[in-house]
């Protein structure tokens, strides 16, 4: 009682209550989406939960964290999206979770998302029926319709692709769709005139340009306007910029300067900021497009990047506190004989001919371009803040992981043409002028293994359709009452 008395007692509440103070601050109102949530800690202060198989190769200090079941993936277009969708297919089927459902595949696209196309939603319902945890499927983006739809407090994130490399795939997957596409003979040909071919507002020629920005629901510039449902911008930015940082840039980022803009960097080699040559860049208003990308700031939480597919895996992981075994899986809606695409190789192996290519395929597609920049630049702004050492260590143990399951599940140990793909319920639907690969499941596992091994191989449709038979299971019919057969 001598060392504890009146005025000693001050020195511990004081110390409670500066931590209290702290606390407060740290888990203080950040405003993002128009609305208040709670700030999460960085991803550099909390390690990758592991299951503990996984754990002694990354550190065995593991935070402890609760996983994030409330998710929005904004499902672009040709950009490795597929993979991601088998992914959270898994693990909201394996967490019995609720997903918000199109009627058919897609939430009527390319017209913008609205909360009516969910399957089951009712807004009257809101307080009484239970929320749904991930909304995953085609759209074109529609803040205020998700909101509708999903908690406000969900994460949002998506992907996107260098549009060199999204050219190539989207004119091979879409030529018979896009009138601009059908009408070229080769990406060549439409690449070196492709005013020649495209024509704003024309059917399925949304998928001819800008793809990415169309998916984000972006309005378009006019020298670039498409004749569709645009979304609309806040007409004042000036208090969007003081509240945004660019995607996992950390506290000390600045809104990138509009000038970056017109210095393209080569993403694809290693991730770092080198200068390219693309005089025929063209972005129209840069502040314009700065608008855009900080709009998107404020509302994705983590955009992926499809050249980095394995890196944004783990940051993606980290982000949501899950493990790794969480968002290992295959590669779907591959087409065969596409290898990487363009701007996916080294510019040391590329021709000429694929330089020239990727140099107009990125300038016709300007506002791809530069979100495309924007996104890989706060991709590694992220990994810089993960830790280079332990983002390697992380993605090696996911591609361990990877090829492990390939050799256990697949015959052949990857990817098949789909005429080996008897079994039509692991058959990916075939569209376009380039086949879909798909994957068999070896023989002799045991029911445990084969149930997961399907489930890794398992096209989008297919799941999307196991999903809504578990939602919306059928009304049980009743029983007929019996007659009896009169003779004669």
């Amino acid at each position: 009682m001598r060392h504890w008395g009146p005025r000693s007692l001050w020195v511990p509440l004081g110390v409670f209550m500066t931590i209290g103070f702290g606390l407060q601050l740290w888990g203080g109102p950040f405003q993002k989406r128009g609305r208040t949530f709670l700030l999460r800690p960085l991803s550099r202060f909390s390690m990758l939960q592991l299951r503990p198989s996984w754990t002694p190769l990354l550190g065995t200090a593991v935070e402890s964290c609760l996983p994030r079941q409330r998710l929005v993936f904004l499902k672009t277009h040709k950009s490795g999206s597929s993979s991601v969708l088998n992914l959270l297919h898994r693990y909201g089927d394996r967490h019995r979770l609720r997903f918000a459902l199109p009627v058919r595949y897609q939430f009527g696209y390319p017209r913008l998302f609205q909360a009516s196309r969910v399957k089951g939603y009712r807004p009257q319902d809101r307080s009484t029926r239970p929320p749904f945890h991930i909304l995953c499927h085609h759209m074109r983006f529609n803040l205020k319709e998700v909101l509708q739809v999903m908690p406000s407090d969900s994460f949002f994130f998506s992907i996107v692709r260098d549009p060199a490399a999204l050219a190539r795939s989207a004119f091979s997957y879409y030529k018979s769709t896009s009138s601009a596409f059908r009408k070229a003979p080769s990406l060549a040909a439409f690449l070196s005139n492709p005013r020649a071919f495209y024509r704003p507002g024309a059917k399925g020629d949304h998928y001819a340009r800008n793809l990415l920005w169309f998916d984000f629901g972006l309005p378009f510039p006019p020298e670039t306007k498409i004749k569709r449902e645009n979304s609309h911008l806040p007409k004042d930015l000036n208090p969007l910029q003081r509240h945004v940082l660019p995607s996992g840039a950390g506290p000390g980022a600045k809104i990138l300067d509009p000038s970056d803009i017109f210095q393209p960097v080569s993403t694809v080699a290693d991730g770092h900021s080198q200068p390219a040559s693309l005089t025929s860049f063209d972005v129209g208003s840069s502040s314009f497009i700065q608008w855009g990308l900080a709009w998107l700031d404020s509302i994705f939480d983590l955009v992926m990047v499809a050249e980095y597919f394995d890196e944004s895996l783990v940051l993606l992981a980290d982000a949501l506190c899950w493990g790794l075994d969480d968002v290992v899986g295959f590669m779907h809606n591959a087409q065969a004989g596409g290898g990487q695409g363009l701007g996916a190789a080294s510019n040391n192996t590329r021709t000429a001919e694929d330089q020239q290519l990727t140099a107009r395929a990125r300038a016709w597609n300007n506002l791809d371009w530069a979100l495309y920049i924007h996104f890989n630049r706060s991709l590694w702004a992220r990994i810089e803040q993960f830790g280079h050492r332990r983002l390697q260590r992380a993605v090696a143990e996911l591609r361990a992981r990877r090829a492990a399951l390939a050799k256990h599940c697949l015959v052949g140990g990857e990817a098949l043409d789909p005429k080996y793909i008897t079994n039509h319920r692991l058959r990916p639907f075939q569209f376009g002028s380039t086949k879909v690969l798909g994957y068999v499941i070896q023989s002799g596992l045991s029911p445990q293994d084969q149930e997961e091994c399907e489930r890794l191989a398992t096209p989008e449709l297919q799941y999307k359709d196991l999903l809504d038979a578990r939602q919306f299971p059928p009304p049980v019919p009743l029983p007929l009452k019996t007659t009896r057969l009169l003779s004669r």
